[in-house]
């Protein structure tokens, strides 16, 4: 049985929603946010999980060589058609992130905008740890940006609902389990008479437990941050920031 993620018909449903106008319209600055965070101006990038390629795309323009990994065809089609508007190169790579691995060949990589957590066997989030570990060479740096399960805790509704410029009513139901360490998601498209709906579901991690994971992977000095201007972390923070590096061997 196929798990939520390789569902191809569900990232096409949902891009308009996942990747409006306003969003790709804020990758520069988040960029910029990130560069600061790493402290890199030139080098090799893995952004793992890429998506759409909008944060793999504004690197390649700024002179990174970049390489963008996504399991989902139709996700790489839309990062290689933005490449090729942007007439940039990037190396992307059909793989699931628990799979992918290049020793030694990054200086910075990346998992943005909660593309972690997917996996039922929480031992697969730590192999995709190990993974990014190995990928990067030594003095290297992560980042990762995901929910932070205590900002949910905080404002975690149930049930809301959306209306889009095209008509469109999304509504979203979400519900805890597997003691507080697991939400299930239920997304709801309304056109017209018509309703079409997709369940998925992760791991939620507060700062202290995806830190625990971080080290146990083999990471150094780990910061957290409540976004990627590199505010602190706490309970009002609206992002779960994670910067790790490789140790110098």
């Amino acid at each position: 049985m196929k798990e939520w993620f390789e569902n191809e018909i569900f990232w096409q449903t949902l891009y308009p929603y996942m990747f409006p106008p306003t969003r790709c319209e804020q990758t520069e600055g988040e960029v910029r946010q990130l560069l600061r965070l790493v402290k890199r101006r030139r080098g090799t990038v893995l952004d793992l999980c890429c998506g759409p390629g909008r944060h793999a795309v504004v690197l390649a323009q700024r002179g990174f060589q970049v390489t963008g990994v996504d399991r989902t065809r139709f996700l790489l089609n839309k990062a290689r058609h933005r490449a090729r508007q942007a007439k940039v190169e990037v190396d992307f790579v059909r793989s699931d992130m628990r799979d992918f691995i290049r020793p030694d060949a990054f200086d910075v990589a990346l998992n943005l905008f909660t593309s972690f957590g997917y996996f039922d066997n929480k031992d697969e989030d730590r192999q995709v740890l190990r993974n990014l570990h190995a990928s990067l060479k030594p003095g290297g740096v992560f980042v990762a940006d995901v929910i932070g399960k205590e900002w949910l805790a905080k404002v975690l509704q149930a049930t809301s609902s959306t209306k889009h410029a095209d008509g469109t009513i999304l509504v979203q139901r979400h519900e805890i389990f597997d003691d507080w360490s697991r939400i299930r998601n239920e997304w709801i498209l309304v056109r017209g008479q018509q309703a079409t709906t997709f369940r998925f579901h992760h791991t939620l991690y507060s700062g202290q437990e995806l830190r625990l994971l971080l080290d146990q992977a083999g990471f150094s000095e780990v910061k957290l941050f409540g976004h990627l201007d590199g505010r602190p972390y706490g309970p009002d923070a609206p992002r779960l920031v994670a910067v790790a590096r490789k140790a110098v061997a």
